[in-house]
């Protein structure tokens, strides 16, 4: 059965719960402030929201009509918290689940990317057994929950997306902040280059 696409806000709130089980696990289930606190991160979240408390409780009412959350009053008895039940309705193993949730937190990544931004989730022994999953997910006879992009050039890996909120409109661009970061690395190696050649006509004079 293949299951119909979530919106950015529900794969953000999943996002959140699935990591938030693993980070910080004597908090959860969240409650609907903290879950709302997830959402909105300033960090290790692409695009940034600022989604209001009101918005994260419909979205989680949403999620709950497909029981893609389940609900609970924890150990205090008085404040309603949010559990996340993704990998059982769609039938994930948890290294899968913990990729998609990466993804759909931090946007398209190459596998190494995924390992490193996985390792408070899942150990992955290396980039390869990454791929691994990510290629299971690709070819998922219910329907394909990730993909490969075409590798761009100048690029060492190709990266992927996420495909739970269905086909994007359009393809995600890299992050401009490895050309400028790799420009900046070049930029003071020829100015590390030109210093020695002072000091060395210098030394030979």
């Amino acid at each position: 059965m293949t299951l119909p696409p979530l919106t950015a806000e529900e794969a953000r709130v999943l996002g959140v719960l699935i990591e938030k089980s693993k980070t910080t696990p004597d908090a959860y289930p969240l409650t609907v402030n903290s879950l709302t606190a997830g959402c909105n991160q300033k960090t290790s979240r692409d695009p940034v929201m600022n989604l209001a408390e009101a918005e994260v409780q419909a979205t989680l009412e949403e999620l709950r009509g497909r029981t893609l959350i389940l609900e609970s009053y924890g150990a205090s008895g008085r404040v309603l918290r949010y559990a996340h039940n993704f990998g059982k309705v769609y039938g994930l193993p948890g290294a899968a689940v913990d990729l998609l949730a990466v993804l759909m937190l931090r946007g398209a990544q190459t596998a190494s990317e995924l390992r490193a931004n996985c390792e408070r989730l899942h150990h992955f022994a290396d980039a390869s057994a990454v791929e691994g999953y990510l290629d299971e997910l690709a070819s998922r006879e219910a329907g394909a929950l990730a993909r490969k992009l075409p590798r761009q050039p100048g690029a060492r890996e190709p990266r992927w997306i996420h495909l739970m909120c269905g086909e994007p409109l359009e393809i995600p661009a890299a992050a401009p902040i490895a050309a400028s970061g790799l420009e900046a690395r070049v930029a003071r190696l020829e100015q590390e280059v030109a210093e020695l050649r002072a000091l060395l006509a210098e030394l030979a004079g």
